[in-house]
């Protein structure tokens, strides 16, 4: 496995995760360059994306890399029965570094163990989302100026919302307040919750989405009921239209209130917040590029700060 390698935002340290913030925003105000060049970077897209690939896809060509990969695995040799070991080991013949997205938990992981070139975890299951992590620690130190001593309410599926389960553990070092938000077929698993009460980390649990709650944020995160992740349809049909955001519900929140989601929305967020200045998810996307530019640099070794 190589040491470059994120698969978990736990992997990396509190100083490591300021450091590529710190890169993040040396990318924002330098995104072109050619430090990439001569280097060829593979994205396998197991499963559907349209930001996190696009993102990826130009970092690297901003950077002057070059890219090959799929997006759809329905067109590789997969759909022919290919194990992804042999996957991993073959197209690592070609490249300095894959990004990857599977639908599996622990595939990410499973790859750094079958080869040493550095693996990128672009989503595993409902499992972990380093990368989107990242660019969201970016928007809310961009928005807020800090990321210590702030309340995250987070909001819908926080069960297979493998983005609020990233984020949670990164902001373990900055003394959050976190609100869960959901019903209760789609509540936080016990396992985070474990690890807020471990890191002495304070939260509350509610499958109420109040004004009061609403009014304590500094951040609202808000998260898509992921259809994709169920197996009962009708448990789907139940739970996806219970929270949705409205313009009015911001009324008595906070001046600085911000509110994210990763994207793509349904009906969570109504579309007359999207000219509050308090949306921000947006922008948040494009922060993706420069946080994703920090990712890459740092799995081959490159420093782009460095004089």
């Amino acid at each position: 496995m190589s040491s470059n390698s994120l698969v978990s935002i736990s992997d990396i340290t509190r100083d490591e995760i300021l450091g590529l913030l710190e890169r993040a925003r040396y990318f924002e105000e330098n995104p072109n360059s050619k430090i990439l060049d001569g280097r060829v970077v593979a994205t396998l897209f197991f499963e559907p994306s349209t930001r996190t690939r696009l993102s990826f896809e130009t970092a690297v060509n901003r950077l002057g890399g070059r890219i090959i990969g799929f997006s759809d695995a329905n067109s590789t040799s997969t759909s022919k029965g290919e194990t992804l070991k042999d996957t991993i080991k073959m197209v690592a013949n070609y490249v300095d570094l894959i990004v990857m997205r599977h639908h599996l938990e622990g595939a990410a992981r499973y790859a750094t163990e079958v080869t040493d070139v550095p693996i990128i975890n672009a989503g595993d299951g409902a499992n972990q989302h380093p990368s989107q992590t990242m660019l969201d620690l970016y928007s809310i130190y961009k928005t807020q100026g800090k990321l210590s001593d702030l309340t995250i309410t987070m909001v819908g599926d926080l069960k297979y919302g493998r983005t609020v389960h990233s984020l949670l553990m990164a902001l373990q070092y900055f003394n959050p307040t976190f609100n869960f938000i959901a019903s209760k077929e789609l509540q936080m698993p016990e396992e985070y919750k474990q690890f807020c009460r471990e890191k002495g980390i304070k939260f509350t649990e509610t499958t109420d989405f109040s004004e009061d709650v609403i009014n304590r944020s500094d951040i609202i995160y808000m998260t898509r009921v992921q259809r994709e992740r169920f197996t009962d349809i009708m448990e789907y049909e139940r739970v996806k239209n219970l929270y949705t955001l409205h313009n009015s519900m911001l009324d008595n929140s906070k001046p600085t209130l911000k509110i994210l989601h990763p994207l793509p929305r349904v009906n969570e967020i109504d579309r007359d917040v999207d000219d509050n200045p308090k949306a921000y998810y947006f922008e948040q996307a494009r922060n993706g590029l420069f946080a994703r530019q920090a990712i890459i640099t740092r799995a081959l070794g490159i420093d782009p700060l460095a004089k």
